[in-house]
């Protein structure tokens, strides 16, 4: 098949979970919405980029009191008017009222008395000893309770990405937390040779998956709880990937199937189902996804370059169906791709590539273990097997 299909690639019919890499991105998608996440209130400071999980209705009306809109003066009755005190704004309330033919002083933000008609601004009053004077308009200059949001009124609808904006305005009508479909994924980085300090060397590499995946994660909806870094240790990943709280679970350089590969027997023991196992695709080939007790699990390679592949493969179209949000990688676009590429015989090709006056550009520096060219691409261009030349589509990149 030419890697756009839904069967087997890898030419062993007897290891079902192989996929195709379209199939597995597929997959990954419809395990996300199997695995379907009740709204959970978190903090305001945590909901920015989630999708609303529920409507949301004002606590109180907005303005949530009748208040000055203008620095001047709160009247009432015809002019001019008898100053008979000043009013500021976060002061409480006084039960005192203006009578008609009385003035007080009064601050933008301030609570008018009862019996306020209007509010004069300072420009525009001319001032006497203990008495001001001017032209006012009938509710001018006034912010009256509830004229903006009524009580109770739905003012973010389900489905609605937490916006700045959405954050204030929920604020502002008294809300503490929002209810959100925000999937929470928990990074786990294994190897005896990774460190995450130092020059690498001397049989040591720098961590370049752990900073990549958080972002990658968060682009696609999720809310990264975790990042830990461990050791070639069945026992010690074991422990590590249950009891975590989270609702995925991303493991890094495991994913194989050498002597320091554990996450296949780690996945056994947790009676997991595996529903891909194996990607058609390079780099990034070897890849893992599977679910158990409401909890996802994705392998990933542990060479960079292949890693972010696979979790632009698995990863992000799992976390954003979670999150009930488009896939932030797919692209509608075809575009043609220029440059010398070959297509693999088998498996898709993942190029990354610049987009420039609506053509795709190979970047070159695409060997598994290496970001360079994705930290200077826009996107990988997808190659399928057989590819002769033609337009291509897309992946997004963070």
């Amino acid at each position: 098949m030419d890697g756009t299909g839904g069967v087997p690639t890898d030419g062993d019919p007897g290891h079902g979970a192989q996929r195709s890499w379209r199939e597995a991105r597929e997959t990954a998608r419809r395990l996300g919405l199997e695995l379907a996440l009740a709204p959970r209130e978190v903090p305001l400071e945590e909901a920015l980029g989630a999708v609303l999980g529920d409507d949301v209705r004002a606590l109180v009306g907005l303005p949530a009191y009748d208040a000055s809109a203008m620095d001047g003066y709160a009247v009432a009755g015809e002019g001019p008017w008898r100053l008979v005190g000043t009013r500021l704004a976060g002061a409480p309330a006084s039960r005192d009222g203006l009578r008609p033919g009385e003035a007080v002083e009064i601050a933008t933000g301030a609570h008018v008395p009862k019996g306020t008609e209007a509010v004069l601004p300072y420009e525009r009053a001319t001032l006497a000893p203990g008495r001001v004077g001017g032209d006012v308009t009938p509710g001018r200059h006034v912010r009256w309770s509830g004229e903006e949001i009524a009580p109770g009124e739905t003012v973010l609808t389900r489905g609605a990405v937490v916006t700045p904006a959405a954050l204030g305005l929920a604020a502002s009508l008294g809300h503490e937390t929002l209810p959100v479909r925000q999937p929470r994924v928990a990074v786990i980085v294994t190897g005896d040779e990774v460190t995450d300090s130092g020059l690498p060397g001397e049989g040591t590499v720098r961590d370049a998956i752990g900073p990549v995946l958080p972002g990658v994660a968060r682009w696609a909806g999720a809310r990264v709880v975790r990042v830990r870094r461990l050791g070639d240790d069945r026992r010690a990943l074991r422990a590590a990937v249950t009891g975590t709280g989270a609702d995925v679970v991303a493991v890094c350089g495991s994913s194989s199937k050498g002597p320091a590969d554990h996450v296949r027997a780690v996945l056994a023991d947790l009676g997991a189902e595996v529903v891909v196992d194996g990607v058609a695709c390079r780099p990034g080939h070897p890849q893992v996804l599977a679910h158990a007790g409401g909890t996802a699990f994705v392998g990933l390679p542990g060479n960079p370059g292949a890693a972010l592949v696979a979790a632009l493969t698995l990863l992000v179209p799992l976390v954003s169906a979670l999150a009930e949000r488009p896939d932030p990688s797919r692209d509608a676009a075809r575009v043609p791709l220029e440059g010398d590429v070959c297509p693999h015989h088998r498996d898709t090709r993942l190029v990354p590539v610049r987009v420039c006056d609506g053509c795709a550009l190979p970047v070159g520096h695409d060997r598994p273990g290496s970001l360079r060219g994705a930290a200077i691409a826009d996107a990988y261009a997808v190659v399928p097997p057989g590819w002769c030349g033609s337009d291509v589509e897309l992946l997004r990149l963070p």
